[in-house]
């Protein structure tokens, strides 16, 4: 059984694998897929507004078993106070859901972007007005930009941070744990690393590699750093959720000199 542990400043209690849905809606065992990972415990799923097909198949799901076993994270990629709130209630129609335990403004990508959210009339302020209605529970917010990163962290105003953080991206490190000080709860994504990465460390595997470059030991890493408060790899079939799964579900602590080993192994992949 994986472990549990506590999404910052929220409260909200989740189990430290969960899944990043984005491409799960491309898979033919999409439903399969989202309904095994609920059924093994994962009770921690990402979405967002612009993820085609995602928040869909949530909602199908969900309404198929009459249950919400999970907290539910989606985002806007609307940069302003009116289209975040029009976000949150198209959400709030396509998952079936009365509220969303954790919305977040999606990819601040630049200062620019984050100096527009965080205006009078950003983005933020709606997710805000969405939060007094009752619509939601929490806010957050994603990035690949460690600048932006470390402003939401401290500006206050965000309970949780999504950001890339890997043995293919370590250098997010440092603002992972300034986020654990600061009470924000830190959501890694591609801990798989991404961009097709998976996909090349399998065929590396299926044509005999034995080295340390594996999704099992990328987990690992991840789930060792005791700052982060969930994993989110993706998944499009259930064998994936299964590997992810018994990978937490036996978790040991990486060794640093395991994980400095992962590292340089990364680097050299690309």
């Amino acid at each position: 059984m994986a472990g549990k542990r506590t999404l910052g400043a929220s409260g909200l209690v989740v189990s430290e694998l969960g899944l990043g849905a984005m491409d799960t809606p491309d898979s033919p065992e999409r439903e399969e897929t989202l309904n095994l990972a609920l059924d093994l415990g994962i009770d921690f799923v990402d979405t967002a507004r612009d993820y085609a097909g995602s928040e869909f198949l949530i909602g199908q799901v969900l309404r198929a078993r009459g249950e919400t076993p999970c907290v539910i994270a989606s985002k806007t990629f609307s940069r302003t106070a009116d289209g975040a709130q029009w976000d949150v209630d198209r959400s709030l129609q396509v998952l079936g859901l009365p509220n969303i335990p954790l919305y977040q403004l999606h990819d601040v990508r630049t200062m620019a972007v984050w100096e527009q959210v965080m205006s009078a009339t950003g983005a933020l302020a709606g997710l805000k007005i969405a939060r007094y209605r009752g619509l939601i529970g929490h806010i957050g917010l994603t990035t690949h930009d460690l600048d932006v990163a470390g402003e939401a962290i401290v500006s206050g105003e965000f309970e949780t941070i999504m950001l890339e953080y890997s043995a293919f991206y370590p250098d997010s490190g440092p603002l992972v744990q300034l986020a654990a000080q600061r009470g924000v709860g830190v959501i890694a994504m591609r801990p798989l690393g991404g961009s097709g990465r998976t996909s090349v460390l399998r065929g590396l595997q299926a044509s005999g590699y034995d080295g340390p470059l594996t999704p099992a030991n990328l987990l690992r890493y991840v789930l060792t750093n005791r700052s982060v408060s969930v994993a989110i790899p993706g998944a499009r079939y259930p064998s994936r959720i299964s590997e992810n799964w018994a990978t937490a579900s036996a978790l040991e602590p990486m060794p640093d000199a395991d994980k400095e080993a992962l590292e340089s192994a990364a680097a050299t992949l690309y």
